[in-house]
């Protein structure tokens, strides 16, 4: 999900999740979907306070999170504990590369399968499963080139 969403996708995205279009939600979700990363909330507010110093720190957080509570973004946990955020709500992984504190996203339908075949199999009781999340944790090897998932 790589999309550049318009100005106008952003409000027809808020609306259809039921949050109003406000300026500083448009704004914020704006540069959670102009970035190809996983940013932290700090990092969504630095791309944002210049040119919207109205917007705080505390906005962006509380934006963040109610774009979390309605289904227009996940939280992704580094090793560290840091939080950030995820515009992509297709069912993926991430690889988290520990030496760089790189998030790359990882999608295996092969992987997902398997997974959804194990636990129908396991009949675990009494629990609906509801999300299966795998995070890969390494360290990038040559610090210079991209990870790529072949």
């Amino acid at each position: 999900m790589n999309t550049k969403l318009s100005h106008t996708d952003i409000k027809q995205l808020l609306s259809d999740h039921g949050l109003k279009s406000t300026s500083q939600r448009i704004v914020i979700y704006g540069v959670l979907n102009s970035l190809a990363t996983h940013p932290t909330t700090e990092e969504v507010y630095s791309c944002i306070r210049d040119e919207h110093p109205s917007i705080s720190l505390a906005t962006v957080y509380k934006t963040l999170e109610t774009f979390v509570s309605v289904g227009i973004c996940r939280k992704v946990m580094s090793k560290s504990g840091t939080m950030r955020y995820d515009r992509n709500v297709s069912d993926h992984g991430h690889i988290y590369c520990e030496n760089t504190e790189e998030i790359i996203d990882y999608e295996d339908s092969e992987l997902d399968a398997l997974l959804a075949d194990y636990f129908s199999r396991k009949k675990i009781s009494n629990l609906k499963i509801k999300e299966i999340k795998i995070q890969i944790n390494g360290d990038k090897i040559d610090l210079r080139k991209k990870i790529q998932v072949l």
